[in-house]
């Protein structure tokens, strides 16, 4: 009996609201997080950090509501017919303390940026680039060591935003200007002159402004329901069963159809755990479309694949694993493989520990996976508050749809568990490869070394839901679940 009646709440709520409230006033977000993360700094961001962080810190490129690269600081580009030369004219304009924005001083700022992300995975994602080069006047030039196709792609992520002396918050160029009004990211567009950009009679009447907080999944649907919110993002797998995905709620639940890594990766690599034998014996043992099947996600699709199958570049030479057996049958393997590690190990069945986000949607994965588990002989046990788990959830979308990305995920730098040197080797060498073919081959055995530590255990893509109130324009579902504020910002006339 809940259900109809909070669909029926929801429904006058929204009536009620799109009546009242139309274009006018300030649009109301929501992003799941903490009430700190819209006004972070640094390199490592939050979701919120980054949405906040892209709408005051441009780069040379950005990403558009659909997900697509568009102009920024360059109002346009070429690239060289090798692929590794990517050349940028900078739009006319200044920086935000009326300094000229220079090839020179777009260059300075490139750099600095670049060594800041050092050392994280986007680091080695950045390390493609050779040579970073100011031209004459407003022209920059980025040598790559080789081709990266999605190059546009990751210059356009929200760490990459420029700012004059490395300023944090008021020293980007914009479009928005952040002020910190309580718990509450306030977000207003500048005029085009104060970008340094051409004056524009009536700019204002076409934008409104944007109040953000980072708020928890079940605060944030509660204020939503009841009319106080009009867009939450960033909504996990651990709080999607708090929303409506059914045919009802069409129009206001949104699924972002994210690329990325949704699995489990091994902390600690002991008991059952200890050898790549067991730990396959485990991945086997997942059901994993009937894992996601209680959250009434269409269109999901399950890999046992580290790199996300069909990526661009892929040259199919690495199919799903266990091809052409049933879930039965798999189980049955891997029963057998536990069995002879309690002959060993003393008669008493193995026991795991794992580590899942708290919510209802983790609730869930725990008991999925807790069948799954006793359908072969192992104890899964949700790990203590400060217990090293065993296994932990990783849930990450995608920067670029490529090969790269999840590799580099997994490189040794970032001692995040399981590593090959091999692997990263491979990536290193596809990376200064100028033939197509040799560099899908070079990642095919990089993703190949890394299946075979069997230290990640994959489910399939990460998924993201939002809300967003009927009449709010600017919004596009995409595959790297991210909203550009800009966009939402803009009235639709």
């Amino acid at each position: 009996m809940y259900r109809p009646l909070r669909i029926l709440a929801i429904g006058l709520a929204l009536f009620a609201t799109a009546c009242g409230r139309g274009n006018e006033g300030a649009l109301e977000l929501a992003i799941v997080g903490d009430a700190d993360d819209p006004f972070e700094s640094g390199v490592l961001l939050s979701v919120a950090g980054q949405h906040v962080h892209a709408a005051t810190t441009e780069g040379l490129v950005g990403l558009d509501a659909q997900g697509q690269v568009i102009p920024a600081l360059a109002d346009r580009w070429i690239v060289t017919e090798d692929g590794q030369s990517y050349i940028f004219r900078l739009r006319d304009g200044t920086w935000p303390d009326g300094s000229e924005l220079t090839g020179e001083s777009a260059r300075t700022a490139l750099r600095r940026v670049v060594r800041s992300l050092a050392g994280t995975s986007m680091g080695y994602d950045l390390s493609q680039i050779d040579e970073i080069r100011a031209m004459a006047g407003r022209v920059v030039e980025i040598r790559l060591k080789g081709p990266m196709p999605d190059f546009l792609q990751l210059l356009a992520q929200p760490e990459l935003g420029l700012a004059l002396n490395g300023a944090r918050n008021g020293r980007g160029t914009g479009p928005m200007s952040l002020r910190k009004v309580g718990d509450v990211a306030v977000l207003s567009m500048l005029s085009p002159e104060a970008r340094g950009l051409p004056q524009v009679e009536n700019w204002q009447e076409d934008v409104r402004e944007l109040r953000v907080q980072g708020i928890d999944a079940k605060r944030a649907v509660a204020l939503f329901d009841e009319g106080q919110v009009d867009v939450v993002l960033n909504g996990r797998i651990e709080s999607l069963p708090l929303v409506d995905t059914g045919p009802l709620s069409r129009g206001t639940v949104r699924l972002d159809q994210a690329i990325g890594l949704f699995g489990l990766t091994v902390r600690n690599a002991h008991g059952i755990l200890g050898d790549a034998s067991g730990r396959e014996a485990i991945s086997m043992a997942i059901d994993r479309a009937a894992l996601i099947a209680p959250f009434n996600v269409g269109g999901w699709q399950p890999t046992s694949r580290l790199v996300g199958p069909g990526l661009p570049g892929d040259l199919g030479t690495i199919g799903e694993r266990w091809a052409g057996t049933t879930i039965a049958q798999r189980r049955n393997m891997a029963a057998a493989r536990v069995a002879t590690w309690k002959s060993l190990n003393g008669g008493a069945s193995p026991e795991i520990t794992i580590a899942l986000p708290q919510g209802p949607g983790g609730d869930l994965l725990f008991r999925g996976l807790s069948g799954d588990m006793a359908a072969i002989g192992v104890n899964l046990r949700r790990a203590k508050k400060g217990e090293t788990p065993d296994l932990e959830l990783v849930d990450r979308v995608a920067r670029y749809a490529n090969a790269r990305w999840f590799l580099n995920q997994f490189n040794c730098g970032l001692k995040r568990g399981f590593c090959s040197s091999d692997a990263d080797a491979r990536v290193e060498e596809a990376s200064r490869s100028q033939d197509p073919d040799e560099r899908a081959s070079l990642m095919a055995e990089a993703e190949a070394e890394l299946t075979a530590l069997d230290a990640y255990i994959p489910f399939g893509p990460p998924m993201r839901w939002s809300l967003v109130r009927a009449g709010v324009d600017g919004f596009a579902a995409n595959a790297w679940a991210f909203h550009p504020l800009p966009e939402l910002a803009t009235i639709t006339k």
